[in-house]
């Protein structure tokens, strides 16, 4: 190691390593997330390029271990001939000599399958917008890993697939997408025309705080000038995006996952219970027996238990079953189901002709 500046600093006491192992039997193993020792010392290479200077306390943070095993490895740094620098005093720490660089990484079968997954994974959910990037960080893998590493990779992504991610085809968007992610992150104001769930449109300034990709649909969280508050839009309902020429600052108390968690959180208070036929409650228990509570009874029928934030879709549900399905409880979801289906049956007329009942339906549609 070299000397620190007027010959104060110099290199950092390295502790005896006999000394340490004999204490260390007396005082309880510290526990790392990291596999081994190797990975630790690439990790804590990798930390020292990436700012100036490092204090022991901060490195032993990042690492999560004891202060001592950093003093230790910063030894055996030294010793695979690593150039590290220390000085000492409250302004000192650990750096290494300018202009050293860590020579390529190699990577394990493992790891490089994560960078192509992960490669893919953002081609499928972004799209176009980083379809180049996630090419080229691909085609870089390919230059660089041995053939047999790329044939392992191969294999492993041949059997891990992960597709159908979004909930529909985002492609029209490309270009709105990418414009709101230039302008989150450089903090720019965007002009935006909207188009609501009951198609009004309405012509809105917004400062865009994030992108966000929940339930196979893109949203985008951001403060509008408008309403005077925070709001969530769908991507695929932004007719039109337009770059402001001012720019904003995201409040400092402001949490992306704080909001998203209140502002997409449904309040499913009510409680609904409907029988199953033995032909759907096979499929229903497919389907949505990862969030109701399903009772199988003798006979191949079902009793489903349910939360919901309001009856209306409880009973589009029921009814969408085709008589396969009868609400039991509470009274108003029972209630509710005869009401609409008997508005349904209205629709038909009496049943005499079906000709006539075909004419009164064409003739409600066309003035609706």
């Amino acid at each position: 190691m070299r000397e620190g500046r007027a010959g104060v600093g110099v290199r950092a006491p390295i502790p005896n390593h006999s000394l340490l192992r004999s204490r260390h039997r007396s005082v309880p193993r510290i526990i790392c997330p990291m596999a081994n020792v190797a990975t630790r010392l690439i990790s804590l290479i990798l930390l020292l390029q990436s700012k100036p200077q490092w204090k022991a306390a901060d490195l032993s943070d990042e690492l999560n271990v004891s202060e001592r095993t950093v003093h230790r490895y910063m030894g055996m740094l030294e010793e695979m001939g690593i150039p590290i620098y220390s000085e000492r005093g409250p302004y000192g720490g650990f750096s290494l000599m300018r202009g050293y660089k860590l020579p390529p990484l190699i990577f394990t079968a493992e790891e490089a399958t994560v960078l192509y997954m992960g490669a893919n994974l953002v081609e499928e959910v972004w799209g176009q917008v980083y379809q180049d990037a996630a090419t080229s960080v691909t085609a870089k893998l390919d230059n660089v890993l041995p053939d047999d590493l790329r044939r392992q990779v191969s294999r492993a992504q041949e059997g891990l697939v992960v597709s159908g991610l979004a909930a529909r085809d985002y492609r029209p968007c490309g270009e709105t997408l990418q414009v709101l992610r230039e302008c989150v992150s450089s903090r720019r104001s965007v002009g935006i025309e909207y188009r609501d769930f009951s198609l009004a449109t309405t012509c809105r300034e917004v400062d865009p705080y994030v992108l966000t990709f929940r339930w196979g649909l893109w949203y985008l969280v951001a403060y509008c000038r408008l309403r005077d508050d925070m709001r969530t839009f769908r991507v695929d309902r932004i007719e039109s995006v337009e770059r402001a020429s001012h720019r904003f600052t995201v409040p400092d108390d402001f949490s992306a996952k704080d909001y998203l968690d209140q502002a997409m959180r449904f309040d499913n208070q009510i409680t609904v219970e409907v029988y199953l036929s033995p032909a759907v409650a096979p499929f229903v228990r497919e389907r949505m027996g990862h969030w109701t509570v399903i009772e199988d009874l003798d006979d191949g029928a079902a009793n489903l238990t349910m939360q919901v934030s309001d009856l209306d879709w409880a009973i589009g549900w029921i009814l969408s079953q085709g008589g396969e399905a009868v609400a039991l409880a509470p009274p108003e979801l029972i209630d509710g189901v005869r009401e609409a289906a008997a508005a349904i049956l209205s629709r038909y007329g009496d049943g005499d002709s079906s000709t006539d009942s075909s004419e009164e339906v064409n003739v409600d549609a066309s003035a609706g």
